[in-house]
């Protein structure tokens, strides 16, 4: 039995991924943070009949994260779900704000991924998968800090994919568009200042996007199709939505579009 490691599995799409590979037969080490808030994961494993192995872990210390591989022996995936999102743009950001995105949603992936590497390149098999955002090819208004990390991440696993591709390892990244979790409930927004009219116009229109978000299930069986298909990719999106979001960027050579639409999300409406 092979045995995958999930990251941040207390709600969302981390839930749901964990439930599903342990359905497909894996052994999953489900991480969380706080194991006193697991009950909805512990219930989601009840109801569907399979066992996880429910572990504590801060993505962010390195200590941890070192100690949960080495106990867990040969991890054969890994998926990077742990994630935490921030609203503000570069001058009302501190040098901290900004390096806690970068905390969670790029050197903790960096780390967790070099730890599970070396048994993955000797055994010359493994699957890394880490989820994104259409915010990593998408830059957001409001969004400065999150989109630079998710960007940074995935550059790195763009770089490393065809350097451990030899070796058996297959990497690949998955973006979401809004997904409907408490993720949303857990982001850090900074003081509006000069900018609050364009910020409230931008939150306005961000919570009628997550009024209509795809449900965490359903992303997650895309991440799952990623970390098991015999036929892997580099990139994946959930819904059309986030394919024909992150389509806008990938296609957009001279930056154009991007910025055409989302110089749209900060303009107030007209009954305001």
């Amino acid at each position: 039995m092979s045995t995958a490691i999930v990251t941040g599995t207390s709600s969302g799409i981390g839930l749901h991924t964990a439930v599903g590979l342990a359905q497909a037969g894996h052994q999953v080490i489900a991480t969380v943070r706080d194991p006193a808030r697991a009950d909805a994961l512990r219930a989601a494993a009840e109801a569907a009949d399979v066992r996880l192995d429910i572990q504590a872990l801060d993505v962010t210390d390195a200590a941890g994260a070192q100690a949960l591989v080495e106990a867990a022996g040969p991890v054969d995936i890994l998926v990077n779900n742990a994630g935490r999102g921030a609203v503000g743009t570069l001058e009302q950001l501190s040098d901290a704000d900004l390096q806690a995105q970068l905390d969670t949603n790029y050197l903790s992936v960096a780390r967790l991924t070099r730890l599970v590497l070396p048994g993955m390149r000797e055994r010359g098999h493994g699957r890394i998968v880490t989820i994104t955002s259409v915010g990593g090819v998408v830059g957001q208004p409001f969004a400065d800090a999150y989109c630079g990390a998710k960007f940074a991440v995935e550059g790195l696993m763009q770089s490393l994919a065809p350097v451990v591709a030899p070796f058996g390892v297959q990497v690949s990244i998955v973006e979401p568009a809004a997904v409907a979790s408490s993720f949303v409930g857990s982001v850090d927004h900074s003081p509006a200042g000069p900018y609050a009219e364009l910020q409230q116009a931008y939150l306005d229109r961000a919570g009628a996007s997550f009024a209509t978000a795809q449900q965490p299930a359903d992303a997650a069986r895309v991440v799952v199709e990623a970390a098991t298909t015999p036929e892997p990719r580099f990139r994946w999106q959930t819904s059309e939505a986030a394919v024909r979001f992150a389509g806008l960027s990938l296609a957009d050579l001279d930056g154009s579009r991007v910025l055409a639409a989302t110089s749209t999300w900060v303009q107030p409406s007209s009954g305001s």
